[in-house]
């Protein structure tokens, strides 16, 4: 897809200057480094997805959020996630919330002595993000003071494109799979997602490197995508179980974590905040949006242009515009009749709300 020699990561992508200060063996935590006189008080804790590398959010300094974030002055902590191999096979949903989100706010709280964060989950570390905060709720436990989502799913009655993969067939044809290796390779994940926009992720390369004898050209975030990790075997098929097929976030009770039964969603009353983006084929938007109507906290959406990556990423002075409105109607229609477009980034915007959080 892209030129393999135009990029190295710590060279030109990946270049926020940082250092890893916990590590196990599903996740490492990544405390940057500040540039500013000061830093906010309360640090602000990133959750990617494990299905690619954490630098998403880091690819080229003009365009890196977490670079920005600690420009802003915020003190930026992400969890890099381990490439499991089949040592790693029964690591589950669960683990990826203890040995991850819990172990990495145990870590911050110990080097920073906050006990409070902001967070932040992208796709699938945003569902987890989710489900960590009904564990947290039923715990007792309040670290959690903002939350963001970034294209993040919680219902999972509409997927989108992503269905043409949920059937009975194709999941058990996947568990054996996995089963035999105790992963889902990376290939295979990468696959299916370029097969849901075939035409730009597939054949479009084939006709211009193959057909036509075109060198590859550089584009950071095609690196990045090429980048794919693999997935423990009980931890997939858990979330495709669980979210994709069966819906079961949504249903008091329909999940437990660490021996805890998830309440239902109106129990989290953190402040939160969602990002979606219009052309979203992965996370559809209408999707994403149902969030507005299961949280019990204060609740503002935002939905970018663009798509699943390119809308998040969006830096400022990015071409991408977005949509915001005070007003949050079960109809996603009806809200986006009613949103106000404006130009440019929605990171501004962001950082004006959490900056507005008192600090509680």
């Amino acid at each position: 897809m892209t030129s393999s020699d135009a990029f190295r990561i710590g060279q030109n992508v990946a270049t926020t200057p940082g250092k890893v200060i916990l590590q196990n063996d599903l996740m490492q935590l990544i405390q940057y480094t500040p540039t500013t006189a000061q830093v906010r008080r309360r640090p602000l804790l990133i959750v990617p997805p494990w299905i690619n590398k954490f630098y998403i959010l880091d690819l080229r300094p003009e365009n890196s959020f977490i670079r920005w974030a600690v420009e802003k002055g915020h003190t930026v902590f992400v969890i890099s996630w381990a490439n499991p191999d089949e040592r790693l096979a029964q690591k589950s949903f669960e683990h990826y919330m203890e040995d991850g989100i819990l172990a990495a706010l145990g870590g911050i709280e110990e080097v920073t002595s906050e006990r409070k964060v902001n967070a932040i989950g992208y796709c699938l570390g945003g569902t987890l993000l989710a489900s960590t905060l009904a564990y947290l709720v039923m715990k007792d436990d309040e670290r959690v003071a903002s939350a963001t989502y970034f294209v993040s799913l919680v219902d999972f009655s509409d997927v989108g494109d992503m269905a043409v993969f949920i059937d009975e067939d194709q999941l058990a044809a996947l568990e054996r799979r996995m089963k035999e290796r105790g992963y889902l390779d990376a290939h295979d994940m990468a696959t299916s997602f370029n097969m849901l926009r075939a035409n730009d992720l597939i054949w479009s390369f084939v006709v211009n490197n193959y057909l036509l004898g075109k060198e590859p050209v550089p584009f950071d975030l095609l690196y990045w995508n090429a980048d794919a990790t693999r997935m423990p075997a009980a931890m997939h098929g858990f979330y495709l179980r669980n979210m994709y097929q069966n819906n079961r976030l949504l249903v008091p009770g329909g999940i437990s974590l660490k021996g805890v039964s998830m309440t239902s969603g109106r129990s989290i009353e953190t402040p939160t905040l969602l990002v979606s983006t219009k052309e979203d084929h992965i996370a559809p938007w209408r999707s994403t949006y149902a969030a507005t109507q299961i949280y019990g906290g204060p609740i503002t959406f935002v939905l970018s242009a663009s798509g699943h990556i390119a809308g998040v990423i969006s830096p400022p002075g990015s071409k991408y515009g977005h949509w915001r409105s005070s007003e949050l109607p079960k109809n996603p229609e009806v809200w986006l009749g009613g949103a106000t477009a404006y130009a440019g980034s929605w990171r501004p915007f962001w950082d004006d709300w959490v900056s507005s959080l008192q600090m509680t």
